[in-house]
């Protein structure tokens, strides 16, 4: 990711057992954007990049639950990241 700096970013956060749906905790473009990276990457929260998903999600407020449509596709985000975490040992639990 450090090759080349995303333009645009959109922080999701889901906890199953209290959260309906994932929730826009953060978003911003240029310089916040690349804030954003920073403080997931110093946590440790996988990165993903997907040009057509980052539009959608930076329509969105934050506090704003994505809605029902996009559901499918943050399922399988989810769980791509959950199987990469599982793979590297670490049963900790995800903040994503």
């Amino acid at each position: 990711m450090k090759d080349k700096p995303l333009n645009r970013a959109v922080a999701l956060k889901y906890e199953h057992s209290r959260d309906r749906a994932p929730l826009v905790i953060a978003k911003g473009s240029g310089k916040l954007a690349e804030k954003i990276i920073e403080i997931a990457e110093e946590h440790g929260i996988k990165i993903y990049e997907d040009k057509e998903l980052i539009s959608t999600l930076m329509k969105l407020d934050i506090g704003d639950y994505i809605p029902e449509e996009l559901y499918p596709v943050v399922a399988q985000i989810l769980a791509f990241i959950y199987s990469l975490d599982r793979a590297a040992g670490n049963n900790e639990r995800l903040n994503v």
